[in-house]
């Protein structure tokens, strides 16, 4: 996850992922409280890769029966179990990534691509080239408006389709998205990520983002060329009759008066307003200006469908809001703010399970038999404890896929581990986040891919010509998400080499100017 955060950046996140509570106890022992977790990934893997179906809600089934297994493998009663359910759930990290979705939703739905795409077709961007600039743009956004899911949505609902209309891979280019949003993720100031790694670490957040710089540069300095090279391989889509004169047709230069929403937005967000806050900005600019140019209509921003018989049919019939329709399934609310919001409702439904699944690892003492023993048995000097906690991390967020609470859950044992080795908590910091950012946008079940993937399922009602094949499968882009790979491999070959390794006597938390 990854969103911006109120003056006190380290409040929202206080009593997260503890450890205090009732203890639960397992047949099996500490390790059998990881069964609802297993059985998820087991099931996300044999439904988005071996049977290629993408159906968020299909996952929001596997996390159910998942933790409706695990209760029967507790000793004793079975209401701890339960209640450290809910008290998973209500955990403010998981309620804070589903309003940034659904708000992040919205202003995707509102803005309008046509801006960008006739600066696509003046500047005679290529498939070729297409990835690479979008992996670029998508880390500017992302490192300016501090959320990578958020990044993901918007991306997905404005560059993905051009991108296949101008015949670049769809999979490469949701994984340059997503690398992208990995980019600002790791790197912005006012990521939610980077508080949680500076906080959990006892360091100032300016040094580690200062410190950290050189590692994500490094990792995106070859992920960029790597795009290029990708998209020259691989092979685009066939579009229906012209896809130029499809592109061309959807250009717009009015709509780059939407740059202006987004620049408000980024400009909010450096400057320290809550994410909701700038966002909703943005989304007050996007309607305003859709409405003036004339790009789009009341009724497209929002509409009641109501059936003739209606009580207020007549009276509100005049509305440019209110449509009176005569077939009853067409009966509903519709338009984007509606559209952007109820895309990611099954998303919100999983992101609430798998925080529950996750307490229950904590409770139940999974968490704590596993990284003690890599504490005790890997940790044995300072490469390997700087290996180890790449390691740890890497594990820890593949199963836990809201990257801000696998940062939480981990992030004290990540301390522990360096303290050990007198690592200093920049360094400790930036090995934390990167395996966090990194890992958050590339399995299948992680929650940057579905987030994206919810904004993608959305595009064939939005574009005539995009077609229900044209999608992604979720399990297919993450060979492609080049950069957030490179990352964790810049900190593999950081910890065997010693690169940027630094300990606690070599800089103080208050130094932030030395990098």
């Amino acid at each position: 996850m990854d969103e911006t955060t109120s003056e006190d950046p380290t409040a929202e996140f206080e009593g997260v992922g503890s450890s205090e509570g009732p203890r639960l106890e397992f047949y099996g022992g500490r390790g059998a409280s990881a069964a609802p977790i297993v059985f998820f990934v087991g099931w996300a893997i044999v439904q988005t890769a071996l049977l290629r179906v993408s159906d968020t809600t299909g996952l929001v089934a596997g996390m159910l029966i998942g933790l409706i297994l695990g209760m029967f493998l507790v000793k004793g009663s079975w209401s701890d179990y339960a209640n450290t359910i809910f008290e998973g759930m209500t955990q403010p990290v998981a309620v804070t990534a589903i309003v940034a979705w659904m708000w992040a939703g919205m202003f995707t739905e509102t803005l309008q691509a046509g801006g960008l795409v006739w600066v696509a077709d003046v500047a005679g961007v290529g498939a070729t080239a297409f990835p690479a600039i979008t992996f670029v743009l998508a880390a500017v956004l992302a490192t300016g408006i501090g959320t990578g899911y958020g990044t993901s949505v918007a991306f997905v609902g404005l560059f993905f389709p051009a991108g296949i209309l101008l015949g670049a891979n769809p999979t490469l280019t949701f994984g340059a998205i997503l690398s992208g949003a990995i980019f600002g993720d790791n790197l912005a100031p006012v990521s939610d990520t980077t508080i949680v790694s500076a906080v959990t670490q006892d360091a100032d957040i300016g040094g580690v983002v200062a410190s950290r710089f050189k590692y994500a540069i490094v990792a995106a300095a070859i992920a960029l060329p790597a795009y290029v090279v990708a998209s020259a391989l691989l092979p685009g889509l066939d579009v229906a009759g012209d896809p130029r004169a499809v592109l061309v047709q959807g250009a717009n230069p009015i709509a780059l008066i939407h740059l202006l929403s987004m620049g408000v937005v980024i400009v909010a967000a450096v400057v320290g307003r809550h994410i909701v806050e700038a966002i909703s900005w943005g989304i007050v600019l996007a309607v305003g200006f859709n409405l003036m140019a004339g790009l789009s209509s009341a009724a497209d921003i929002l509409v009641f469908r109501a059936p003739a018989d209606a009580p207020a049919a007549d009276a509100l019939a005049g509305l440019p809001i209110v449509e009176i329709v005569s077939d009853p399934s067409a009966v509903g609310v519709g338009g984007s703010i509606y559209a952007g919001a109820a895309g990611f409702f099954a998303l919100s439904i999983l992101v609430l399970l798998i925080i529950a699944a996750a307490q229950i690892m904590i409770r139940g003492g999974a968490f704590e038999a596993v990284l003690e023993w890599s504490i005790d048995t890997l940790a044995t000097n300072v490469r390997n404890a700087e290996l180890t906690m790449v390691g740890t991390a890497a594990l820890v967020n593949a199963a836990i896929t809201i990257n801000t609470a696998a940062e939480i859950a981990i992030g004290p044992y990540i301390a522990r581990i360096g303290e050990r080795f007198n690592i200093n908590g920049y360094r400790r910091a930036n090995i934390l986040d990167a395996q966090t950012a990194a890992l958050g946008y590339i399995f299948p079940w992680s929650g940057g891919v579905l987030a994206g993937y919810s904004a993608m399922v959305g595009l064939p009602d939005t574009f005539p010509w995009f077609e229900a094949g044209m999608l992604v499968n979720p399990a297919e882009v993450w060979p492609f998400v080049f950069h957030g790979w490179i990352l964790v491999a810049v900190f593999v070959v950081a910890a065997v080499t010693g690169f940027g390794r630094e300990y606690v006597i070599d800089r103080e938390s208050e130094e932030v100017a030395r990098v």
